[in-house]
């Protein structure tokens, strides 16, 4: 449950070293408002919450009140594919979706994204075009095919088969039809719409983005259209389509990850299905200054006695390790190397 933050007491602690673990910002949104880069557009008005509400920043505050020195504060990395959590743990609990290739991924006014922005490509470069329109939301619209393969849920609670170990469970991806957690969403999650109908599905999708009807079912047919079209084409230059083909080539892919190129607009292929991606907080790449020892530096670049900041709260690494981007699966490498080397330095310190 989230903390209150009000004060009912105070107690002190004393110890010869402090390390600081506490993560970055991602769950105080008026903070990652503050530090938004200018590279990335206007920051966006409405985001869901990647993080725990602990992940607030108020000890990255506490520990620059203490002598610290924070840097790179707009280094920030967040995700554009974030859904609402039907089974909220935390304020505005937000799940990601990890998509494979063969969506078809519209701006809030059902204008497709340009090349290369499609599912799964550049997290970034997407983020800053998508606030680049004026909007801080954009849809996926697929197939149930597609749905039944190519959807992927963060988090260990949808992730069953992963947590349990379990390879049969793993392996069942590929024949057992469009997975539990994945399947509880379509029909629990407020951002998700499912129709047989593409004019029913456009309605349904301007309801949900509310105001102003921002999509027109022509528009988005043509779209939709577009896309099918190449499918009849062995020599595609649709870049989205080729990226598809390419990717099952890899056998892993073709069985679990990347659905059968097939057209969206052929009833075979349905229901259609409508998914409102909002923007998501997720990772702080600035934070505490350190030096190797994972030792927090003040504003004159000395180590501040007995202190220590590693992970996040310190950029996962010196303050900034992967500078203003990063790749995908490197960010628990900071965590560790971080952790181990303020470990092995505290503990030489108080021996």
């Amino acid at each position: 449950h989230k903390s209150s933050r009000a004060v009912s007491g105070a107690f002190e602690l004393s110890a010869q070293a402090v390390i600081v673990a506490s993560g970055g910002i991602g769950g105080n949104h008026e903070l990652v408002r503050r530090n938004w880069p200018e590279r990335l557009g206007a920051p966006p008005k409405r985001m869901i919450t990647g993080v725990p509400d602990h992940v607030d920043g108020r000890m990255l505050a506490i520990t620059e009140a203490a002598g610290g020195r924070i840097i790179n504060r707009d280094r920030m990395w967040h995700y554009v594919e974030g859904i609402k959590n039907w089974a909220p743990i935390w304020t505005e609990h937000a799940i990601r979706v990890l998509p494979g290739p063969s969506s078809i991924w519209l701006d809030a006014r059902g204008k497709r994204l340009p090349v290369p922005l499609y599912p799964g490509f550049d997290t970034l470069a997407t983020l800053s075009h998508i606030m680049s329109t004026g909007f801080d939301y954009s849809w996926f619209i697929l197939t149930r095919k597609i749905i039944q393969k190519e959807f992927a849920l963060s988090g260990s609670e949808q992730n069953p088969d992963l947590t349990g170990k379990s390879w049969r469970q793993v392996l069942g991806r590929a024949t057992s039809g469009i997975p539990g957690p994945v399947k509880a969403f379509m029909e629990k999650g407020e951002d998700f719409i499912v129709e047989a109908d593409l004019s029913k599905l456009v309605a349904r999708m301007n309801a949900l983005a509310g105001g102003e009807p921002l999509l027109d079912v022509a528009q988005v047919e043509r779209e939709i259209r577009a896309r099918d079209r190449q499918l009849d084409n062995p020599f595609s230059k649709d870049a989205q389509i080729t990226a598809l083909r390419g990717a099952r080539t890899y056998l892993g892919d073709r069985l679990i990850r990347t659905a059968r190129p097939h057209k969206m607009l052929d009833p075979a292929n349905g229901p259609l299905i409508a998914v409102r991606l909002n923007i998501l907080t997720r990772k702080t790449l600035g934070g505490l200054e350190t030096d190797l020892d994972s030792r927090v530096l003040d504003a004159a670049g000395q180590p501040v006695p007995g202190l220590y900041a590693v992970g996040e709260v310190a950029g996962f690494g010196g303050g900034g390790l992967h500078g203003y981007a990063a790749l995908e699966g490197t960010f628990l490498g900071g965590c560790i190397f971080s952790g181990r080397s303020a470990g092995r330095a505290a503990a030489g310190a108080v021996a």
